[in-house]
């Protein structure tokens, strides 16, 4: 029997039946992830393997580090098949991490290739997979069309260019719905004043707008979250430490503000106080526009400061926190709730640590529609199967399961989408189990129906974008 086979991962027979007849066949929405919009735009074709696999995973990379790999074949500038003998000769390693689970549904559903990945096979999975990439099929498009990829949501930032976004939404010939996500991470970054005016100056650029004041920020970021809801975006995303909860007067922010402008560092705190006054403002924009606002929360980046200088951000050195959460979610999440400016919200945690945390004080703050605030998946170093399992068992726990808006890649590869099918089969034998031990009743209508809809029509129904069907 092949490694990935019909049955991978499903425990019993009410798994398998659950897998396969209701949730194997559902389409794809992936709501989260970071491919690159001018890839779709332009249809990008990959030369190789390694161009597909390795250009920027950086999940692979931390496995490369961790089996000795020297950096120049991993982030460096070595010819692109000695960095994918260099991942041939880690995946072997790698057994019980789900990159191993995922290389291979990788290999299988887009290649066909059921060989165990390794170096003894490295060369023939090389030609194997090299021969197909040549085929239009195989382009960023292609792959979205073989995963029946309904929607997608890119992550991107409001001072970079739509372009390529509006180039996708005039084009009749592409049947999935690529909407963009407002990601405005930088425009809070004042205790690095030169890089927060260069992104500034981005930011007036594509408004059209000189930037003199605080309140010119304001209308700028303003108007670009009008531009993304002409787009079809109605998603924005963050990634916190903490919630931001310190919440400066108007005049503070300005002090800030004008502090920035003539070049000066803030600090870490008035850094956060800043923030806080920007993520209130746009809360109430995304209340008002009826969109969903995501939080990564709770992520240690940049461990490495010698890679940081060598390479710069998301090389594969970011980590677990264990900052105190509570009380900041909850000072944050009430402030807008008393407002009635509390948009629909998604809360990805990267320490396990916060999940019942982070699960429970979402439901403090439930109304007006079915899952406002959503207990996101299992997210980064929580993407494998006891992570996820443990998220869904803590929203069943605490929550609504069957309100569950399910999965998301978080990638950067076109050929990722199999974590969906990887997530399913996680899904399915986790009911299964419950349904084998009587946990929860022995009915296929009703637990195929809940697992049906985490799969596909919970996130179709919540996030209310255009066209998704």
């Amino acid at each position: 029997m092949s490694f990935i086979h019909d049955n991978f991962l499903l425990g019993n027979e009410q798994a398998i039946r659950l897998y396969h007849e209701y949730a194997r066949d559902e389409p794809i929405f992936d709501f989260h992830n970071h491919l690159p919009p001018h890839e779709i735009a332009n249809d990008r074709r990959f030369e190789n393997l390694a161009e597909a696999w390795l250009e920027a995973d950086h999940y692979k990379w931390r496995a490369m580090r961790a089996n000795g790999i020297r950096e120049e074949l991993i982030t460096g500038k070595a010819d692109p098949k000695e960095k994918y003998l260099a991942w041939a000769e880690t995946i072997p390693h790698a057994l019980g991490n789900p990159l191993y689970h995922w290389t291979h549904l990788e290999l299988k559903r887009c290649f066909g290739i059921d060989l165990l990945l390794g170096p003894d096979t490295a060369e023939e999975i090389w030609d194997l997979a090299n021969a197909q990439l040549g085929d239009p099929s195989f382009s960023a498009r292609g792959m979205l069309r073989r995963f029946k990829v309904k929607a997608l949501c890119t992550t991107d930032d409001p001072a970079d260019s739509t372009a390529d976004h509006r180039k996708i939404l005039d084009d009749p010939n592409l049947n999935t719905r690529v909407y963009p996500t407002f990601r405005p991470d930088k425009s809070w970054g004042i205790s690095k004043a030169e890089p927060f005016l260069d992104w500034l100056t981005g930011l007036e650029r594509e408004t059209d707008k000189e930037i003199e004041r605080l309140e010119d920020f304001l209308e700028a970021m303003a108007k670009r979250v009008n531009h993304f809801h002409d787009l079809g975006s109605r998603l924005s995303d963050h990634s916190f430490p903490h919630f931001l909860s310190d919440f400066p007067t108007e005049e503070e922010a300005r002090r800030l503000f004008e502090q920035a402008l003539a070049g000066k560092d803030a600090s870490v705190e008035e850094e956060e106080g800043f923030g806080s006054f920007v993520m209130l403002y746009l809360c109430r924009l995304y209340a008002s526009k009826g969109w969903t606002m995501q939080v990564h929360l709770g992520p240690l980046r940049n461990n490495s400061s010698r890679l940081l200088r060598e390479f710069g951000p998301d090389a594969g050195t970011d980590s677990i926190g264990d900052r105190p959460q509570a009380e900041r979610m909850s000072k944050f999440l009430d402030k807008l709730d008393r407002e009635n400016s509390l948009p629909k919200t998604i809360v990805y945690n990267v320490n396990p640590a916060d999940n019942f945390t982070v699960a429970t004080m979402l439901g403090n703050f439930q109304r007006d529609c079915p899952g406002k605030m959503q207990f996101g998946s299992g997210w980064w170093h929580l993407d494998q199967r006891d992570g996820m399992a443990e998220q869904m068992k803590t929203l069943a726990n605490v929550g609504l399961l069957s309100r569950f808006v399910g999965m998301l890649t978080d990638s950067r590869s076109f050929l990722s989408f199999p974590r969906h099918e990887y997530f399913r089969r996680i899904l399915c034998n986790l009911l299964g189990e419950w349904m084998k031990e009587g946990f929860v009743p022995d009915d296929f209508e009703l637990i195929g129906d809940l697992a049906k809809r985490i799969c596909f029509d919970n996130a179709k129904d919540f996030l209310k974008l255009e066209e998704v069907s």
